[in-house]
């Protein structure tokens, strides 16, 4: 007897209720389309795994990739204010951050791909004459964009100051404090030492790789879980806020039973378990990220990202977006359209966890870091699955410049996503509701309550709950990933990015606690050939390597 294999993220009749969404969340009228899938059977898409568990009539699975195609012509209101294409995303940011390595003038990306085969059309079949792209969809050829030196502010102005009390169950009066540098502006606040390109900027990078170590490993046993079954967990057990790894011991049978650990990661990630860093795919990408431009420097291309996965990231570890995208170049279609073509997931958050060796490279300078991470982001992303990588970068970059507190951090990275976009009122909308809640499981609420209609895999609820994480914990390690993975959606995912600019504020991986950092073993488990085994404080020298190249 033969068992069926229902392949997770690429089956088409389980990604045209994903694209069905994401056109309602985009503004395309695809009430046909709905209308005929709903009549020939099909259904909506499965609610937190990438898979439903029939197989369809082969009717319908041809259907699926028929109706495909069909939604990813509609247009959208929305393609204005979230391009795809890197003229239209610099011209959309007018604070765009001047490189001090390159001065005022963009850094150009290239109009065609060598490695896999550049065009300048889509490459599938009757493609040429489709109607416009959904939102986000990249042109072919993207140019220079010269520097605008004098651009105006972008027309929301700065957040207000939050103003709130003490807190007695999230720790200090994080939130007066922040109020207090928020006022004063940059001069007013705690001035940072600027670190020198070696010794110091080491340390930092050894603490950022822990950093997103811990933080991923401390969201691994809860990923997928309800927000409500964390917060279960974490009392029944003693640890909550989570202060500490996730435990098994002590908790009720029947909770167990109602909301079991994610089993993927449950024998790996619980505190009683952890021997070493276990492997996750938010520790892969940046791997992969570091032998990119040990590779190719940072000229890289897209297309040589697509190359490098193919040559050293086994399918089974991708997901979402980047699944999608590696079946794309698996069947011949080439970068940018691996990220259009059949693809539901082009906005999650895939791009934003490739995003962090980007920032880390080019400490200090956001503007390179954004557009590495756009480079990387185009293969599997669009819109704002690309910005929230964008984000993400910059204000790592800031924090390892050694000169920025976490709330500058977060505004610098702000000035490299569009200002229009939903992923900037996303992270501007954390931000605000951190500063202005006491309880940070209301400001949780508060972020499901507005993003509750995307999927927890979607870049805008998590940016919302990193900046609200970021923020309210002032950019405190432990307080940080406690928050970032205690709100729920994608945990593990959240909670490494947050680490990980934590680990770069903390400057040094002693100023990180013990009890985190000690179960890591200084060891990484890995598919990424080459890297299984290897010590943190390795990677941060190899990672430093790649910083100070010229």
């Amino acid at each position: 007897m033969t068992s069926l294999l229902r392949l997770t993220w690429v089956q088409p009749e389980d990604l045209v209720g994903h694209e069905l969404r994401q056109a309602e969340q985009d503004g395309r009228d695809a009430t046909a389309v709905r209308d005929r899938w709903l009549a020939a059977g099909g259904g909506y898409a499965p609610p937190r795994a990438g898979a439903s568990p029939d197989p369809p009539r082969p009717e319908l699975r041809a259907l699926a990739g028929e109706l495909l195609d069909e939604l990813a012509a509609l247009s959208s209101p929305l393609a204005a204010d979230e391009p795809t294409d890197w003229p239209s995303i610099v011209a959309a940011c007018p604070q765009w951050p001047s490189s001090p390595r390159r001065g005022p003038d963009r850094h150009p990306v290239p109009a065609a791909e060598p490695g896999l085969g550049a065009r300048e059309t889509d490459p599938r079949p009757d493609a040429r004459d489709s109607a416009p792209p959904a939102s986000g969809a990249v042109p072919s050829a993207p140019g220079v964009v010269p520097g605008r030196p004098g651009d105006p502010p972008p027309a929301e102005g700065p957040l207000p100051p939050p103003g709130a009390p003490h807190s007695p169950e999230w720790g200090p009066d994080v939130h007066a404090r922040g109020s207090r540098l928020a006022a004063a502006g940059p001069e007013g606040r705690t001035p940072a030492v600027s670190r020198p390109p070696d010794e110091s900027l080491l340390h930092a990078l050894h603490a950022a790789w822990l950093g997103r170590a811990v933080g991923c490993l401390l969201g691994k046993p809860v990923e997928k879980l309800p927000l409500q079954a964390i917060r279960a967990i974490g009392r029944a057990t003693g640890n909550w806020p989570p202060t500490t790894y996730f435990t098994a011991k002590g908790l009720p049978a029947e909770l167990a039973a109602t909301h079991p650990w994610n089993r993927r990661s449950a024998a790996t990630s619980l505190a009683e378990n952890i021997d070493g860093m276990p492997e996750d795919d938010d520790l892969n990408y940046p791997l992969l990220a570091l032998a990119l431009l040990q590779r190719h420097g940072r000229a890289f291309t897209t297309a040589q990202v697509g190359a490098l996965w193919l040559d050293e990231l086994p399918a089974g570890r991708t997901f979402t977006a980047e699944r999608v995208a590696y079946r794309n170049l698996l069947s011949g279609i080439e970068p940018p359209f691996t990220a259009t073509h059949r693809n539901p997931f082009r906005e999650w958050i895939g791009a934003a966890i490739r995003a962090d060796l980007h920032g880390w490279t080019n400490p200090g300078d956001p503007a390179a870091a954004a557009e590495q991470a756009y480079r990387d982001a185009v293969l599997t992303h669009t819109a704002n699955g690309v910005y929230s990588a964008m984000f993400t970068a910059g204000a790592i970059a800031a924090a390892a410049g050694g000169t920025t507190d976490v709330h500058e951090a977060i505004a610098t990275g702000l000035t490299v996503v569009p200002t229009g976009s939903r992923l900037a009122r996303a992270v501007r909308f954390g931000v605000e509701t951190a500063r202005s809640e006491v309880d940070f499981d209301r400001a949780v609420d508060l972020v499901h309550a507005a993003y509750g209609a995307y999927h927890w895999v979607h870049a805008l609820p998590n940016a919302a709950l990193l900046a609200a994480a970021l923020t309210h914990a002032e950019g405190e390690f432990t307080g940080t990933v406690s928050r970032a993975v205690s709100g729920g959606l994608d945990t593990d995912s959240g909670g490494a990015t947050a680490g990980s600019l934590a680990g770069l504020l903390a400057g040094h991986p002693g100023r990180l606690p013990d009890h985190w950092t000690a179960p890591l073993k200084n060891r990484l488990s890995t598919s990424v050939a080459g890297f299984d085994g290897t010590g943190f404080d390795t990677l941060a020298r190899l990672t430093l390597k790649e910083a100070l190249r010229p």
